[in-house]
């Protein structure tokens, strides 16, 4: 059964309403197919017209959706010859974030992202995709290692944020992820990232300094959730929906501002509602993307990168 966001009642009443009808006309003599596809149509017009206009807690909502696929399902999509690797050869692996060699439409590359989980053990497992320093140290050693061997880098960004516990601090959570973001930075192969759910603060930067940065068009990314935002502002998480309009975190403020390079769509609805079709669409982005960078010399990327992030923010 489809789970309904909050302002998705509406679309879930008539949903309620079609799938009754179902159950009773079967096995039945009654023909109410008509009266089906009348309320079906209302649904799907209700549910162009949201999605349509969505306010940007909305669309935070939409991006946090549980059913959104996660990266081990775009790694089963898009990728072939999956080999995972683990560890930071310092502390511990890090299962919030997932990475290691795999072939992409024909190329070879090195795939690393952030990975929620899908129930309750894998959340626990995953640390509900939130980083860790050995987490982001793993990802600096892969992201190397892939520099080493000419390797395109291939980043999924999913997550509310690095892990703030006491424990990660201690062990130098700030220091790996700006030592992973300057690693971003300073690769001699193509860099691409993808914000496919939620985007937060240095956890999602520490992956996505790349050549080029995509985002779903009902993701976000910002430098703190609306929530914290709302709290430190107002001193309530009641206005995150204010501090979310204030913020530009949806994609479509974002790449108006030059934060990112392009917007994939989504399936009607989310991409919770047609996973497949999301990740396909995601795929066909990434490859334009490597296209585009393909030939370039190590010293043209790194101009590129820092000629991109340098340039954010000018008018």
């Amino acid at each position: 059964m489809a789970s309904f966001l909050d302002f998705e009642k509406p679309i879930a009443e008539l949903q309620a309403r079609i799938d009754e009808l179902r159950e009773t006309a079967e096995g039945g003599t009654i023909d109410i197919d008509a009266e089906i596809r009348k309320l079906q149509s209302k649904s799907d017009k209700l549910l162009r017209d949201t999605y349509a206009r969505l306010t940007p807690w909305q669309k935070t909502q939409v991006a946090r959706h549980a059913e959104r696929p996660h990266f081990k399902d775009y790694v089963a999509g898009l990728f072939d010859s999956w080999m995972p690797l683990a560890g930071d050869r310092a502390f511990a692996d890090d299962q919030a974030i997932l990475g290691g060699f795999a072939r992409f439409r024909g190329r070879r590359v090195m795939v690393i992202g952030h990975e929620k989980g899908d129930d309750t053990a894998t959340r626990l497992r995953h640390n509900f995709g939130m980083g860790k320093p050995e987490g982001y140290r793993k990802a600096i050693r892969l992201m190397e290692l892939a520099d080493r061997f000419g390797l395109p880098v291939i980043t999924l960004v999913d997550t509310s944020g690095a892990f703030p516990g006491v424990q990660a601090e201690e062990r130098g959570q700030a220091e790996a992820i700006a030592r992973s973001t300057e690693t971003c930075l300073a690769l001699g192969v193509p860099l691409i990232s993808a914000v496919v759910g939620e985007g937060g603060s240095g956890g999602a930067i520490a992956l996505a300094a790349g050549n080029r940065v995509l985002m779903f068009e009902h993701a976000v990314y910002s430098v703190i959730s609306p929530e914290g935002c709302a709290s430190i502002l107002w001193r309530t998480a009641e206005r995150a929906p204010e501090a979310a309009e204030a913020m530009k975190v949806t994609a479509q403020d974002l790449h108006g501002l030059g934060v990112i390079d392009g917007i994939v769509a989504e399936p009607l609805g989310g991409a919770h509602r047609d996973p497949a079709a999301a990740i396909g669409s995601l795929g066909t982005a990434i490859e334009t993307a490597l296209e585009e960078l393909a030939g370039e010399t190590p010293e043209a990327l790194r101009r590129g990168r820092r000629k991109k992030f340098l340039g954010i923010g000018r008018l």
